[in-house]
């Protein structure tokens, strides 16, 4: 299935797999986030957003979006719903500093590391760089596996709730980027 990322601004017309409709819900860092969004035949609200700072500099602000709203992380985990990560860059990043932090947080936060290591090393592979104003994101369907989307461009999907697990443990694990950010996602 093609699938593509509208930007958040924009009101397309319907036909694409993550759909954000046009009124927004939340903004951070003069980031507007929809309130809700389309992922597959599933309609995803924004639980929370939430900004990821590294020492004094901000680097992008994350939405979590969720079948049904929850500020518990271990259920959200545990769920077998849809649910999707949107990061929005607030700078330039390379894909070797997202690697380096994507792979902090999948071995202080993975449960079943060692299962999913060969499909994580896959998918960061798929990691570009960034620029201000990119989005990546992340998509759970239970029977479809985590969808890795740049913008309008889908990477790769990677099978298994125990990967999506992983993926998503990163910032909704015991040790996330930082507890504001988790806070933020978690509503």
């Amino acid at each position: 299935m093609k699938s593509s990322i509208v930007r958040t601004l924009s009101c397309a017309p319907p036909c694409s797999y993550w759909r954000p409709r046009c009124s927004m819900a939340g903004q951070l860092e003069g980031v507007p986030l929809a309130d809700t969004v389309k992922a597959g035949e599933k309609m995803l609200k924004l639980n929370g957003l939430g900004l990821r700072k590294k020492a004094v500099f901000k680097v992008y602000v994350g939405g979590l979006y969720l079948e049904t709203p929850s500020k518990d992380s271990g259920a959200i985990l545990a769920s077998d719903q849809a649910k999707a990560i949107r990061l929005h860059f607030l700078r330039d990043l390379t894909k070797a500093q997202l690697v380096e932090a994507f792979q902090e947080g999948f071995d202080a936060n993975a449960k079943e590391a060692a299962a999913q290591k060969a499909a994580f090393d896959k998918m960061l592979a798929l990691v570009p760089d960034v620029k201000t104003g990119s989005t990546l994101t992340f998509t759970y369907l239970p029977g479809k596996g985590t969808t890795l989307q740049v913008a309008d461009k889908e990477l790769g999907v990677f099978e298994g709730k125990g990967f999506a697990d992983a993926v998503f443990s990163i910032w909704l694990g015991s040790k996330p980027p930082s507890e504001d950010l988790k806070k933020g996602m978690l509503g």
